[in-house]
């Protein structure tokens, strides 16, 4: 028998805990033994003073076993299970054509998503601005769904990591969420209950990512592989730009535009399409679906060019209740914001630099993001054609459409993006999209 205080004391004095001690008390924070006023404190010695790699395991797994694990076995599938996770940006939406790639090159895959946070959009929040689409189905329908399409795309439910959902909540509230051991530990679980054969993280670095410093996103993809490795997922992370929007939108239904524009091969950003496809060959290399990244590559890229991904990508939407003819039809069901105007430069120049967090933020303040935790999304608003690093704005190109409610929120948000974008006379040094992949 442990108690809580001893533990939290253990920890705040810079000892390791052992596995018995983090079980305890991941078990209690579940059952609700444990005020939050010391899941408050321990995550705040933990912040201080760190976490081993056996801790880290050990935090990971016992999260993961506080609800239900998803065993695919009896389902009988003909393919590996596998998945990504993004620690987050602007202009992100890989996802959803990630999924219906993998699903379509033979993979299985049970996306379970977050919504945004900050300045940067969520997964879970794209796929609820499609009408009708059911993105917290019960289990059962999202078993179902993986294993006749190959692809689902849900948020997280009750039943997955509920130990996560508590310790997130009080780590929100009390400056802890920066920290890595927690962090590693709040994705893992989470992805560890999905009963993976394979996850690829997708770790963004610059000025538009959570971890905005590159040697603390080195820190964090280093510990998030070895803790899902020691706990028995096969997982590498990809390290990845976000000095700049990674597609050429950002908001919720307009994301969804450009996911179903590329998807169809009627656009394709090409930063975009670069990250998409370096995750897609690592995914499929790891669940053994090709024999190298280059192979990986060019298997991706034949199940988008031959239209499957985009047929798996249609098939989820129907079966998880959204409109059969969304594809064709995405503007229909998916409009945007009344008034849509593009914005320009205060000075005509080449772009040198984008603050992205506050591309992001802009977003934010049209309300497609969230000031509050109970804020309601306005979908329709929202970012198009932003302009690249390197590219020249005038007063005939801008930097990008901006799409607002009214005529009011539209002057306030052009104003706060025109801040966003730094103009020159010289072209900027190229930047790389894809930094380094770490295997552990």
């Amino acid at each position: 028998m442990f108690l809580p205080q001893e533990i939290i004391r253990c920890k705040r004095d810079g000892g390791e805990l052992t596995r018995e001690q983090i079980e305890f008390f991941v078990a209690g924070l579940t059952a609700g033994s444990i005020s939050e006023s010391q899941i408050s404190a321990l995550a705040m010695a933990v912040f201080f003073q760190g976490m081993s790699p056996a801790e880290r395991v050990a935090l990971t797994l016992g999260m993961r076993d506080s609800g239900t694990v998803l065993n695919w076995q009896s389902l009988n599938l003909d393919g590996p299970v596998l998945d990504k996770h993004s620690t987050g940006g602007v202009g992100d939406v890989v996802s959803l054509m990630l999924g219906p790639i993998i699903a379509a090159c033979g993979g299985y895959v049970p996306m379970i998503s977050g919504r945004g946070l900050g300045h940067t959009g969520g997964t879970l929040d794209k796929m609820e601005s499609i009408p009708g689409y059911q993105a917290k189905p019960d289990l059962e329908r999202f078993k179902k769904v993986v294993k006749e399409v190959g692809v689902a795309i849900i948020g997280q439910t009750g039943e997955l990591a509920p130990a996560d959902q508590k310790f997130y909540a009080t780590r929100d509230i009390t400056a802890t969420v920066e920290s890595i051991p927690l962090i590693t530990a709040s994705i893992l679980s989470k992805k560890l209950a999905a009963g993976l054969d394979g996850l690829v993280l997708d770790v963004k670095t610059g000025n538009g990512a959570v971890m905005n410093q590159h040697e603390r996103a080195c820190e964090l993809a280093h510990s998030l592989v070895t803790v899902a490795r020691g706990a028995g997922l096969n997982t590498s992370a990809i390290l990845t730009d976000m000095n700049q929007v990674l597609a050429a939108s950002a908001g919720n239904r307009i994301e969804v535009h450009e996911a179903i524009r590329y998807l169809r091969g009627d656009f394709r950003a090409p930063r975009l399409h670069e990250v998409t496809l370096e995750l897609a060959a690592e995914m499929l290399v790891l669940g053994g679906l090709a024999e190298s990244r280059d192979k990986g590559r060019a298997k991706a890229q034949a199940a988008l060019d031959s239209g499957a991904a985009a047929e798996s990508f249609a098939k989820m939407i129907t079966a998880l209740g959204g409109p059969a003819d969304l594809l064709d039809n995405y503007r229909q069901h998916l409009p945007l914001a009344p008034v849509g105007k593009p914005v320009f430069a205060t000075e005509a120049g080449i772009i040198q630099q984008i603050d992205t967090r506050a591309v992001g933020l802009t977003v934010v303040a049209l309300g497609g993001g969230r000031q509050r935790s109970s804020d309601t999304l306005d979908f329709d608003v929202g970012l198009d054609q932003i302009m690249e690093i390197g590219e020249s704005a005038d007063s005939q190109t801008p930097l990008a459409m901006l799409y607002a409610r009214d005529e009011a929120q539209w002057q306030r948000a052009a104003g706060q993006l025109q801040q966003a974008f730094t103009t020159g006379n010289t072209a900027p040094e190229s930047q790389p999209v894809i930094y380094q992949r770490i295997t552990g």
